[in-house]
């Protein structure tokens, strides 16, 4: 029985396998404390949206958290159909709502799914609230004896698609991409964001085809709806094939962007958010600040000293991203994982947003994907090469290895001399030139992630070397 069973909150909401820790019960549970922390800001009687992903049963569990979120006197509105997590997040403020459950496991295998909580901006909510309501979890028999004696208000399902098409021609300039002339491949991964890119954008010169664009929970040609190699690789090569001038490829629930060049390469996370950036600062000539996590590119601190804006660095997870966009009124915020929101939009991950600005660029410079990054290393005066390792280690030494790492000091990295350790979230490594290594561990797996970025190409494996031998794992 898992009925009792602690639910941790991770770095984006709860996450589970189907069957084995994520059913109907925990769901329910998870949706009782997210009300109970709700109810305790004095929220009785307001709206909350309620969406989900393609996932095995996403519908089925979404209904079950509707049903305990109206039990307990709120307005559910529940989308009539698998929504994009930034779309499910625009609902939030279009709706006027407190807040957003949406069940969805984003890029994890197929085996699991998962449950988001949203407050009411759309955001992510920060670390003290997750662990508030974690901690109003209760077990399932006291779920079964609540909705034996209280009853549902109301359930409504809703399109929130033509608000959030509304908005999103306000922020971009959809009938320039339209004829443009764009030759586009979109690998929605089987997920969320199938039929988006060509709902925005048919009509007019630029052509779009898809592939992995219906619902199949097993996500075949790949392991997980991750975009990054090599789950990307079939994509990247029916664009190639298909002589695409770009390849826009968003993960399971439409938050996170993979782009592929006009070659069929793809341009990985960092250099994303570098162009993204460099899109608002020189072509939209916007200001405002950058909100990074600390595994994030390096570029962004180039370009903050060259346009004059602040830059603010945060722990990994939007958890941590959104509360600062807030705050700071920031221009941009974004993660190593190629999720990314704007100004002027939800402090939400928006997939679907982000290829509408990627193609922007390219429309209003002329340029393909590779030459814009031709751009943007000669505005900043340096490349970015970047790679990460994931590895496991044995549990019961988790301890000895962060010791290990805590206690490390070497001269040198990747032959590059140390200049100081920022223990914001992890171990980053600063080295000379603007080159870093970053060690982690994850908070609900035994597992080690190990990140650089370098101005030098040769220098990746040298420094993710090191890495592995600061945390005595070679």
């Amino acid at each position: 029985m898992n009925d009792k069973m602690t639910i941790k909150f991770g770095t984006d909401g709860w996450r589970g396998q189907i069957a084995k820790d994520y059913t109907f019960d925990n769901v329910r549970r998870c949706s009782q404390g997210y009300a109970t922390h709700l109810l305790e800001q004095g929220y009785s009687g307001e709206s909350v949206v309620i969406g989900y992903d393609k996932r095995y049963a996403s519908e089925s569990f979404a209904q079950a958290a509707a049903e305990i979120m109206s039990a307990n006197n709120f307005n559910v509105w529940l989308t009539n159909s698998a929504t994009p997590t930034p779309v499910i997040a625009h609902a939030v403020v279009n709706k006027q709502a407190v807040g957003a459950i949406n069940i969805t496991a984003s890029h994890n295998p197929p085996t699991d799914n998962g449950f988001k909580v949203r407050d009411h901006t759309g955001g992510a909510i920060p670390p003290d609230g997750l662990q508030n309501i974690e901690s109003h979890i209760p077990s399932t028999d006291k779920i079964k004896s609540f909705l034996s004696s209280n009853k549902s208000a109301s359930i409504t399902p809703f399109d929130p698609a033509p608000a959030y098409i509304q908005d999103v021609q306000e922020l971009v300039d959809i009938e320039a991409i339209k004829n443009a002339g764009f030759n586009i491949t979109t690998d929605p991964m089987w997920g969320n964001g199938a039929g988006w890119f060509t709902k925005l954008l048919q009509g007019g010169k630029t052509t779009i085809k898809e592939i992995h664009n219906v619902r199949n929970p097993i996500f075949p040609e790949m392991d997980r709806p991750e975009p990054i190699p090599p789950n990307i690789d079939a994509g990247l090569l029916f664009s190639q094939k298909n002589n695409s001038d770009v390849c826009l490829i968003t993960d399971g629930d439409a938050d996170r962007i993979g782009i592929g060049d006009e070659n069929g390469n793809f341009i990985n996370q960092l250099r994303v958010f570098g162009l993204l950036t460099y899109y608002f600062l020189e072509i939209r000539k916007a200001r405002g600040p950058i909100v990074k996590t600390i595994s994030t590119t390096s570029l962004l601190n180039k370009l903050g000293t060259i346009y004059n804006v602040p830059v603010h660095e945060t722990g990994v997870g939007f958890k941590f991203v959104a509360p600062k966009m807030t705050e700071t009124k920031a221009m941009i915020g974004g993660e190593e994982s190629g999720g990314f929101a704007f100004q002027d939009h939800v402090p939400e991950r928006d997939g679907i947003l982000a290829g509408l600005f990627i193609l922007d660029l390219m429309r209003t410079l002329g340029q393909r994907p590779s030459q814009l990054l031709e751009t943007l290393f000669a505005k900043t005066g340096t490349e970015s090469h970047y790679d990460r390792i994931d590895s496991s280690f044995p549990f019961d030494e988790k301890e000895k290895i962060i010791d290990r790492v805590k206690n490390a000091s070497p001269d040198t990295i990747g032959n590059l001399p140390l200049l100081h350790i920022d223990t914001t979230d992890g171990f980053k490594f600063i080295l000379e030139g603007g080159d870093w290594l970053l060690i982690r561990f994850s908070g609900t797996e035994p597992i080690i992630r190990i990140y650089c970025e370098t101005a030098n190409k040769s220098n990746i494996q040298p420094i993710l070397h090191d890495g592995l031998n600061i945390a005595g794992l070679v």
